[in-house]
């Protein structure tokens, strides 16, 4: 187990560039099962839950090669030939526990019904923030024809006698579940319809990059897909957004260390209302062409709603504020002027970690498990170093942030979670001045 030594306080300067998106990586990685010619994903980031998606479809007889061409410092180049597959891997107890350890596994299950007729779905995991039911996914895949069979390890999908579109309306607008429908229905027979379908922008990637292999999807960005079964994909090329998770976290970074950051290409038309939610909360942002630039501010307070209630920051499907965001949003608010109503609506478990921050001198009140108080204390003083442990990707980002703006010396064990989704942090940090160093 490794941890972050943190000595805060520093005020970071400079430009960051974002990786490339993490959650639209996880899906359309998987995509690549659905075409026997190769294809070639730019901007893949080297983040511990990504490296494990591709080592599975190595397992899988995915032939994997990086390339030199279209690869820089943060984001790399590979070519997937998924010419020949087998299903072999599911026999070994190893490669269960891995794909039981990851959860974009689950987004294997299409593709390879898709192309196999059949997959196996090891229970996924993923971080412990509340109940992440997978009912979207497995419904969807009745709805076109599949049979789903439990067992004790997970569960057995198949289409015996292939998938036959149909009209289905999703019981959630499920990211996740959106994509894996997607990648079984583009080879389904006839038409098929998905009402209330997720349309993030990984979503809409996935379906523009199935497109260019030659799917007919229509509708995409929005809720309504009208997808038209094809017998058979091509390979193609496709380029990776932004993370817009970590432009989030880069403003708040700047924010709380009083910073002077440009995060370089961010994508603008695809960060939703994320530049709009942390100008609520008083930070200034200016875009300067497709990057984003956050000046070095003394105070920042945080706006009411115009009748003079407090604010309320809430996750919504987008194009609403990205539940991965809400701990960010938190953590910002507590070296603001004002008081904030943060809920998150989604997950139970996601709002859990604020005790490490009232331990370090927030005032927090917990209202229940979807809300919390947050009283801004306009930074009359500063947080304060402690020892902490990182619950999850996005609440480990967010003590990081906490930390690098306290006084004192903090350490954040359980880093292994900050690593799934953010690539060489601690170097990336330090370029901008960030005191952090990693230890076993």
């Amino acid at each position: 187990m490794s941890s972050f030594e943190i000595q805060g306080g520093t005020k970071l300067v400079g430009e960051i560039v974002p990786q490339g998106a993490k959650n639209e990586a996880l899906q359309v990685i998987c995509a690549v099962l659905l075409t026997s010619e190769p294809v070639v994903i730019e901007n893949i980031p080297d983040i511990r839950d990504v490296n494990k998606l591709i080592d599975m479809l190595r397992r899988l007889g995915v032939k994997v090669r990086q390339l030199e061409e279209g690869s820089d410092e943060f984001g790399r180049t590979f070519e997937f030939d998924a010419s020949e597959i087998s299903m072999d891997a599911y026999q070994e107890k190893d490669f269960c526990i891995q794909a039981a350890a990851l959860r974009g596994s689950i987004m294997l299950m299409g593709p390879l019904l898709a192309r196999c007729g059949k997959a196996v779905v090891p229970q996924p995991g993923g971080d412990k923030i509340g109940r992440r039911r997978l009912d979207t996914h497995y419904m969807g895949m009745e709805q076109l024809g599949a049979e789903v069979r439990y067992t004790v390890n997970g569960y057995q999908v198949e289409a015996q006698q292939g998938l036959k579109g149909c009209y289905m309306l999703l019981d959630e607008a499920s990211v996740t579940g959106t994509a894996n429908i997607v990648m079984a229905a583009v080879m389904a027979e006839g038409k098929t319809t998905i009402m209330n379908a997720a349309c993030e922008p990984y979503v809409y990637q996935l379906c523009k990059m199935l497109n260019r292999m030659g799917a007919k999807i229509e509708g995409v960005g929005s809720n309504l897909l009208t997808i038209e079964g094809v017998k058979e994909l091509h390979g193609c090329r496709h380029r990776l957004l932004p993370d817009m998770i970590e432009v989030g976290s880069f403003i708040g970074l700047a924010a709380m260390t009083q910073g002077d950051i440009t995060i370089k290409n961010v994508n603008v038309e695809h960060l939703g209302l994320i530049p709009q939610v942390f100008r609520r909360l008083g930070i200034e942002i200016w875009q300067k062409g497709d990057d984003l630039y956050i000046p070095s501010q003394e105070h920042y307070e945080i706006e009411r709603f115009m009748d003079g209630s407090v604010m309320t920051i809430a996750d919504a499907p987008w194009p609403g504020f990205t539940p991965d965001l809400i701990s960010i949003a938190l953590v910002v608010a507590t070296q603001a002027k004002g008081s904030v109503l943060i809920h998150q609506k989604m997950f139970e478990s996601r709002l859990f970690f604020v005790d490490k921050l009232i331990d370090m001198g927030a005032q927090i009140i917990l209202c229940d498990p979807h809300r919390a108080t947050v009283i801004g204390i306009d930074r009359e003083y500063r947080l304060r170093g402690v020892r902490m442990s990182s619950p999850d990707i996005r609440a480990g980002v967010a003590l990081l942030i906490a930390a690098l703006s306290a006084n004192g010396v903090s350490r954040i064990d359980n880093i292994e979670q900050i690593d799934r989704g953010y690539q060489h942090i601690d170097e990336r940090l330090r370029r901008l001045g960030a005191n952090i160093k990693r230890i076993d």
